[in-house]
């Protein structure tokens, strides 16, 4: 019988980058039609394990298993988001073109855009509040609107699965605000959205967390690995405690009022047992 409890299973992965270990052996899973956070300090191997379930990166050790969602579909489905600092946005291409590029797998080879293409990257741009900017290239926008186009290029391609490597980073308020809807859009319509985040309340927000620092540390529940022992152990005195709510004593992980809105779950404070 198919695994229909899980997005994808990894068991004793192990990702290297040559002679550098980034994961040692780990096991983890996805949920299926909810919201991972992969979280963990700079450096910690979120991307990495991010970058295995996109299948981009082969594990030295171990193996990942990406599932089929739906039954009776043949292989799994999968878009992947990468940071928008990660990309060229100087390339000489517009809004629209670089969202048509997430129809490309689906074309095959020598196809022609059709009508069902089309109205996949326009419901896309129209859902990234993107519509008045769809001319205009790249170098034109902002971060969070480059950030937006990329992700509208993942809801394109109409997958099951949506992998989002720092989605929220560096967004201004708009953005943040558009692109939490979309996630929230997303679970609601039973697909899987795996996303990486070094923001507790991002993490917070989310069904299901993934902890990692150079192996899997906890995963479960936003309330059983997001606890104040487990987050010390991890990132020692980064972690204060200001009137029960767990913070980070770190510009790099400042909160954002904007955020924190993608489920129905209160992400705003995290209390823990005293």
């Amino acid at each position: 019988m198919p695994d229909l409890t899980h997005a994808a299973i990894g068991t004793g992965v192990e990702l290297r980058y040559g002679d550098l270990v980034a994961l040692a052996s780990c096991d983890f899973t996805v949920p299926i039609s909810q919201t991972t956070a992969v979280i963990g300090p700079n450096g910690s191997g979120k991307s990495t394990l991010l970058g295995a379930i996109a299948g981009i990166h082969e594990p030295s050790a171990g193996s990942v298993t990406v599932l089929a969602t739906n039954p009776g579909q043949a292989a799994p489905r999968v878009a992947f988001v990468p940071q928008s600092t990660k990309v060229n946005d100087a390339l000489p291409v517009t809004v629209q073109e670089v969202v048509m590029m997430g129809r490309y797998p689906s074309l095959g080879f020598l196809r022609r855009f059709g009508d069902e293409d089309r109205a996949a990257v326009d419901a896309a741009i129209d859902r990234l509040n993107l519509t008045d900017l769809s001319a205009r290239h790249l170098s034109e926008l902002s971060g969070g609107q480059r950030q937006r186009v990329f992700v509208a290029q993942g809801l394109a391609q109409e997958r099951d699965l949506l992998l989002l490597d720092e989605p929220m980073t560096g967004l201004d308020g708009v953005s943040a605000v558009v692109v939490n809807g979309v996630i929230r859009e997303e679970r609601a319509e039973g697909r899987t959205v795996i996303l990486t985040t070094h923001d507790l309340e991002e993490a917070q927000a989310c069904d299901h967390v993934i902890l990692v620092n150079g192996t899997v540390i906890a995963e479960g529940s936003p309330d059983e690995v997001l606890t104040a022992e487990i987050l010390s152990e991890v990132y020692r005195s980064q972690v204060v405690d200001l009137e029960g709510r767990l913070l980070f004593d770190d510009p790099a992980h400042a909160t954002h009022a904007a955020r924190h809105v993608h489920s129905e779950r209160a992400a705003s404070t995290h209390p823990h047992d005293d």
